[in-house]
């Protein structure tokens, strides 16, 4: 059974109590907000800010258009980060969260260049780093609790259910809303599906949505890449080895050759 979240864009406020909720919940450290233009709230997502509230507007008609986006990551049905992870750290679990095994991770970064969402993240202040993202709350919802972010939202943005419960319950607020509205739900397809769901009252392009990602599953792409990586490796080795062994031949003969001019 696939767990998901769906995330309502027009009752969101940007309160960012999901961003507290999770810092909290995470035991994730506080970080400098002394640069940017909003001096009391992160500005990307980090190692240690797995979830951002990003704030866009645009000019639509004449008038100033704002929406709040809660951000972070999507738990694709296929992740990609999974299927280019060499080490295996990365797993999509049966209840749809994908989560990362510390102690396998390497911190080779494959995953964040794989997400089309620009998700998993490096710990670059760390001895030995490591890749960190949301999980879902793996180990809440493991108990039958809801994500920390969903359990404190005020406005009722957020919503954790199985994810066919918030097809339906998206599409029903769609078709129910009068053309409040756009008619899509973002992750039904994107990447190939997303637990994370999204609907919007404007067009996703003034959301901070990725509108670029493919419908198609990530995978079929990364596998094709990933399958190279063997015969790279490979290839590589083989190389190196064979100057290391001309190397280590042409000292013997200058030193064979050496040996002799001294005779």
């Amino acid at each position: 059974m696939t767990y998901g979240m769906l995330i309502d864009l027009s009752k969101c406020m940007g309160c960012r109590g999901c961003q507290v909720a999770c810092k909290q919940w995470n035991d994730l450290p506080g970080e400098d907000t002394s640069v940017g233009p909003d001096f009391t709230n992160p500005q990307k997502r980090s190692a240690y800010t797995w979830t951002t509230i990003d704030f866009v507007t645009a000019e639509v008609n004449g008038r100033t258009v704002a929406t709040f986006t809660k951000s972070g990551c999507m738990h694709c049905l296929e992740p990609a980060c999974e299927s280019v992870c060499i080490a295996g750290a990365i797993k999509r679990q049966a209840n749809g969260a994908v989560t990362i095994d510390h102690d396998k991770c390497i911190g080779c970064r494959y995953c964040q260049l794989g997400c089309p969402f620009g998700v998993p993240k490096y710990e670059y202040d760390k001895p030995v780093p490591r890749m960190q993202k949301c999980t879902l709350c793996y180990d809440r919802i493991s108990e039958g609790l809801e994500p920390a972010c969903a359990a404190t939202c005020p406005s009722g943005a957020i919503l954790f259910g199985e994810r066919e419960e918030l097809l339906k319950l998206a599409r029903q607020r769609i078709a129910e809303g009068g053309g409040r509205y756009i008619d899509h739900v973002y992750g039904e397809h994107e990447a190939g599906g997303t637990a994370v769901l999204y609907i919007s009252p404007v067009p996703l392009d003034l959301t901070a949505l990725n509108t670029d990602v493919t419908t198609e599953s990530v995978p079929g792409f990364t596998w094709k890449a990933m399958r190279q990586l063997p015969v790279l490796v490979g290839s590589v080795a083989a190389l190196s080895l064979g100057l290391m062994a001309y190397s280590r031949r042409r000292a013997q003969l200058e030193a064979l050759a050496k040996g002799g001019g001294e005779q």
